[in-house]
């Protein structure tokens, strides 16, 4: 199995829907181009959901709109599988008008958060998808599986591994390429991890399994570690550590890009992605969120030496 890993980019949507300042159209095409530009080639652009429920993804016709324009002129932006998130079938006929070649489907691990999240149970999540994919199919449109609350709920507590399992299990029936396996409240410990991705392992193909790990407790780098050793090679991550989750009270961010690059990086496994450049782009998105970014790197930088004591 390749050492290598693959970032997904998840700051202009999980990232930006949590925050409270709205970044314009304009300035997220310009966060893309930075992204991209420092060696991301899997990004999420946005969400075709109701502005008036989440008011930081209108606008995301216009976003991905702009970005492939820049397809024309930027080979590197030429080069990137962009995606959205689609909830329901209203929001996947957008996706197909945007022309968005990559959608993601989101489902919850526990019935409070479902209903809390996308107001209906779990079984009727799946309904709701059964449009959505029918129509992805027809138009040749790649899926990808959201599973969250995989470690922990904020309503109910625990959650079962066979639940996650079997759930993961019926996304990937459904035609999903990929699952993104979530700890949406950053509760996981690396323990937590490799119980769950072995019992995902047996049934499901490694490679068609990612992580998803949030930051709130300060353990998403050794969890990502934890799933890496065990042969997961995809990881979501948002530059800076952007976002959290609306529905879960008290989660802090998702973890950093910078971070996660870092790691690899010292462990000599290649994500592809510059870390200058990464650091760049948080300085640019910090001064429109009007605040500075959780992430550690991103903060510090790479190593700096002060030059020799006499």
């Amino acid at each position: 199995m390749s050492k290598n890993v693959t970032l997904v980019e998840v700051g202009l949507r999980d990232g930006l829907q949590n925050e409270s300042a709205q970044v314009s159209s304009a300035d997220r095409v310009e966060m893309a181009k930075m992204l991209v530009h420092a060696g991301v080639r899997r990004l999420e652009l946005g969400a075709f959901v109701r502005p008036d429920w989440v008011p930081q993804m209108a606008g995301s016709q216009e976003v991905i709109a702009g970005v492939f324009a820049s397809r024309t002129k930027d080979k590197k932006m030429a080069r990137v599988q962009y995606s959205a998130l689609v909830p329901n079938e209203r929001g996947m006929t957008e996706a197909i008008q945007s022309g968005i070649k990559e959608i993601a489907i989101f489902a919850a691990t526990s019935e409070s958060f479902s209903k809390k999240n996308i107001n209906c149970s779990i079984e009727e999540s799946f309904k709701r998808f059964e449009p959505v994919v029918a129509l992805a199919k027809k138009n040749k449109i790649k899926i990808r599986g959201y599973l969250s609350t995989c470690f922990g709920c904020p309503y109910e507590g625990k959650v079962s591994e066979a639940k996650v399992v079997k759930l993961a299990q019926i996304l990937i029936r459904m035609g999903c390429f990929e699952v993104s396996i979530g700890d949406t409240i950053g509760v996981a410990t690396p323990g937590q991890v490799e119980s769950l991705f072995k019992k995902l392992k047996k049934v499901i193909p490694v490679k068609k399994l990612a992580g998803h790990f949030h930051d709130t407790r300060g353990t998403a780098l050794v969890n990502i570690l934890a799933a890496y050793q065990l042969g997961v090679r995809v990881f979501d991550a948002s530059l800076g550590g952007l976002g959290g989750c609306p529905y879960a009270p008290g989660s802090a961010g998702n973890v950093a890009t910078e971070d996660v690059v870092y790691l690899f990086d010292g462990m000599g496994v290649k994500t592809g992605l510059k870390l200058d450049e990464l650091i760049k782009a948080n300085k640019w998105t910090a001064a429109r969120m009007l605040k500075a970014l959780p992430s550690k790197v991103g903060k510090v930088g790479e190593l700096k030496t002060l030059g020799k004591v006499n």
